[in-house]
């Protein structure tokens, strides 16, 4: 009996260990802030827990990077419409997103997205953010 009483407190433990294992938002990127980028989709990364988009986009002094956008997973974006055809390699795509908080990395955290070419926005509709 007391074997079985260790497991479940074991369990339990490891369990609570695991949902705290998810980040803040908050402790990686700058929330206070946004960041416009304008450029080109080199890479669409679909999956769990988070999707990302690549994008060769200038930094503050003009200088062409590339930068990973962290966006919600395949459930929550699904549901919104968004597929792992939405977006290609070469669409010219502009980007909302919160700086990462280490200096001179070029990650953001997805705001909003939009396609000037056929119109395709996310994050302007009630509901569209990363959880």
């Amino acid at each position: 009996m007391r074997r079985m009483f260790l497991l479940v407190i074991a369990a339990a433990l490891l369990g609570g260990t695991a949902a705290y294992a998810h980040h803040s938002y908050g402790a990686t990127y700058d929330v206070s802030q946004e960041i416009k980028l304008e450029g080109k989709l080199v890479q669409f990364v679909y999956r769990n827990p988070h999707s990302f988009v690549h994008v060769q986009a200038p930094d503050k002094n003009g200088v062409s990077q590339r930068w990973a956008v962290e966006w919600s997973g395949t459930a929550q974006l699904s549901n919104q419409g968004v597929t792992r055809e939405s977006l290609k390699v070469g669409d010219e795509i502009i980007i909302v997103g919160r700086p990462s908080r280490v200096p001179g990395e070029y990650r953001l955290l997805m705001v909003t997205l939009k396609r000037p070419l056929d119109g395709f926005t996310w994050g302007t509709r009630q509901g569209e953010a990363v959880d």
